[in-house]
Formats: C-alpha cells, sequence, structure tokens
C-alpha cells in the first residue's frame, strides 16, 4: 500500500456511487427462501462482481439456492458475505430506501448490503484482485444450511477470511462472536375434547410450559453469558380440543465451545413433566464461538492500514450474534468480521448506514486486502495444513 491516501480520496471520490448502488441493492428484495427475489439480486451482484474483479462469477446452486462465488486459484484472502436479509417481500413498499443527511434506511441496508456495496468497490480500488476470493451466500439468515460445505472449503484454500458484515455503531471491526445453537422440541400428547373429558387427554401445552420454564433455567447471563431463548411456539388445533402436539424453538448463544455443548446436552436430556407425554428434540450445534486469537493479527493490520489512511481508534468488539465468520475461524482460518458499513439495528425497523463512513471503511476495506495479497504468511495454506 504505497500511497494509502490515494485510496481514502478514490473512496471518498466514490461516495455518491456507492450510495446509488445501495439503493438499487436494496431496492433489490432478497427474502430468505424467495427464489425469484434471490436470484434477480444474483444477477445484479454478478454483474457488479465481474466488473470489480474483472472475471465472472461461478454461480453455485444448492438445493435451488444461488449463492456467488469468483474463486482465486492463489488464494490469499477470501471477501465473505451474504445477499439474504431476514424482510419478507414487499418490505421495501412501506420501507423504501431513504437517504436523511448522512443516514441511510430500508429493509438489509446494514445487514450486510452496505458491506457489499464496499466490498465491491473496495475491489475496484485495488490494483491486482488475482489473489482474491469473493463469496456471497444467499441462506446466512437461516443458518448456512446449504452454504456451509462451500464457505468451509473456501475458507480452508485461503490464507485469512474478511467478513463484510456490519461493524458496530461507532465502527468497531469484529474479532470475537458468540456461537449458536438451534433446536425444535417436539412434544406429543394426547387429544380429548376439553369441555366434556378433558382428564383422558395429555396437554402438549401444558407439557411445554414446563419445558419453557426449564429450558429457561439452563442460561448462565449473569456468570457467563449464555442465553437459551425459547422462540417460535405452536400447540394445538382448536379451542375446544386438548393440544395433542406442540412444537417449541429454542435459540442458544454462548462464548465458548464448551458450554454450548453443555446446554445440548442438557436439552438432549430433558425428560416430559406430564405422565405419557413424550419429547423429540431436533437440531443442535450450529456455529461454533468465532475465536479473538484468529482475529488478533488481522486486527493488528487493519489497525496500522487504518493509522495510515488517518483513521483514529480502530478496535475490536465481541459481538453476540453469529456470522458466517464463526465457520471459518472453527478451521483455524484467521478471521477479521465487522469490515463492513458502520451503522444498526440489523434486522428492525429503523435499521441504518452511516452514510459518511462509507469511503473511510472502504478504503480500509481495500488497503487490508491490499497488503494480505502480498504479505508473507497469510498465503493460502499448503493441503497438509488443512483441518
Amino acid at each position: 500500500m504505497d500511497d494509502p491516501r490515494r485510496l481514502l480520496d478514490a473512496a471518498t471520490q466514490l461516495k455518491a456511487d456507492m450510495v446509488d448502488r445501495l439503493g438499487t441493492l436494496v431496492a433489490s428484495e432478497s427474502a430468505p427462501g424467495s427464489l425469484p427475489h434471490l436470484e434477480s439480486c444474483a444477477d445484479l451482484l454478478a454483474r457488479w462482481g465481474e466488473e470489480a474483479l474483472g472475471r465472472p462469477a461461478r454461480r453455485v446452486v444448492i438445493d435451488g439456492l444461488p449463492h456467488l462465488l469468483w474463486p482465486a486459484a492463489d488464494q490469499r484472502v477470501l471477501l465473505l458475505g451474504h445477499f439474504d436479509t431476514v424482510f419478507p417481500v414487499d418490505t421495501i413498499r412501506s420501507r423504501p430506501f431513504t437517504v436523511r443527511k448522512d443516514v441511510a434506511t430500508g429493509p438489509g441496508v446494514c445487514d450486510m448490503k452496505g458491506g457489499i456495496v464496499q466490498m465491491f468497490t473496495a475491489l475496484r480500488l485495488v490494483e491486482d484482485t488475482s489473489a482474491v476470493g469473493v463469496l456471497l451466500t444467499c441462506d446466512e439468515e437461516s443458518g448456512s444450511v446449504t452454504s456451509r460445505p462451500l464457505i468451509e472449503r473456501e475458507a480452508r484454500r485461503s490464507g485469512a477470511v474478511l467478513v463484510c458484515e456490519a461493524a458496530t455503531p461507532d465502527g468497531q471491526v469484529k474479532v470475537a462472536r458468540k456461537g449458536g445453537s438451534v433446536y425444535r422440541v417436539i412434544v406429543e400428547g394426547r387429544a380429548a375434547h376439553a369441555g366434556t373429558e378433558p382428564q383422558r387427554g395429555v396437554n402438549a401445552t401444558v407439557e411445554v410450559a414446563h419445558q419453557v420454564l426449564t429450558l429457561g433455567a439452563l442460561g448462565a447471563m449473569d456468570s457467563g453469558g449464555t442465553s437459551v431463548t425459547p422462540t417460535l411456539l405452536s400447540a394445538g388445533t382448536t379451542t375446544n380440543t386438548v393440544p395433542e402436539r406442540a412444537s417449541l424453538a429454542v435459540d442458544v448463544r454462548a462464548w465458548t465451545r464448551d458450554e454450548l455443548e453443555r446446554v445440548d446436552h442438557a436439552i438432549r436430556g430433558l425428560v416430559p413433566f406430564l405422565p405419557e407425554a413424550t419429547l423429540a428434540v431436533q437440531g443442535g450445534i450450529n456455529r461454533y464461538p468465532m475465536s479473538e486469537e484468529l482475529a488478533r493479527p488481522l486486527l493488528k493490520l487493519a489497525q496500522s492500514v487504518a493509522h495510515r489512511l488517518g483513521i483514529r481508534g480502530l478496535v475490536g468488539a465481541y459481538a453476540a450474534g453469529a456470522s458466517d465468520g464463526n465457520f471459518t475461524a472453527a478451521l483455524g482460518v484467521p478471521t477479521l468480521d465487522g469490515l463492513g458499513a458502520v451503522g444498526g439495528g440489523a434486522h428492525a425497523a429503523g435499521e441504518y448506514v452511516c452514510l459518511d463512513r462509507m469511503p473511510e471503511r472502504t478504503a480500509l476495506l481495500a488497503g487490508l486486502v491490499d497488503v494480505l495479497s502480498t504479505m508473507e504468511g497469510f498465503g493460502p495454506r499448503p493441503i497438509d495444513d488443512i483441518p
């Protein structure tokens, strides 16, 4: 990175273009599982990616879902992100992309379409992208079920992974993330008439209520930050029938592998409270925690680049939410997250991006990619070093 100010000046000149592209990308809705919308959004991003990298995307379709990959033969760095959002189709009609002063709002603007715009803009500023791979998936918000093998494969052949998820609202990158698990507890009881002979039934709603209380007691937020949160719940068929079946989803987050495994063991050991009720547990650990140890060398590099760009106070933060960076870090690949847009309110109606921070974050990413593309110690790993 011979002239870091050149990157910042160039990114600043491209700010208006980035805002326009962000509006276009937010308007291209990408609701989870909506194939026509995901395909259309993938078409748009494939064009932008080819423009930035000088090579076409490989569209990797798994179970119908279109993921976009730009592999590099000598892949020293992998830029990782996702273009799906949590918002249902037509959300854009009630909450269109809006700019007020230097703040943009709209569905998915922060998580993580702002980061994608910055990613491709940064790559336009890098002179040689031949050692840079890019992977944009479309099922991260639903658990990365189809994309996980692809993410892990590309991470294994990379020297480092830079995740372009959003930074914290004050601009911190993310050096550690909680791991997460997802479960569904299925309760089977026995139906009966709720008015004339409820005693003949086995009430699945009552059973699942007891399990909600049991699950809540497994958390350890005060001592270790482990959360066990019952979420989606369904039970019963009609108001005058003792419920025969109930289903409960459970979200678990923890900072350590041991904690995830402790809770996993406890959930799989749940026993019914009511005689004759039965329980079945589906799901399990989805992502192990992202370790700060793997991010620390990359953070130091990012801080060095930031200093040369005149960006002050870049620090690393711990994030409670998980990302696909959890997968890459679990493989032992150096991973730094939060290199996307500065903003907040992810998944909420007030989701926002600070537009005035886009040029500096774009220059930071471009500078970091430039350094990693040529730096010794972060080259692609020999096959013998891959777990």
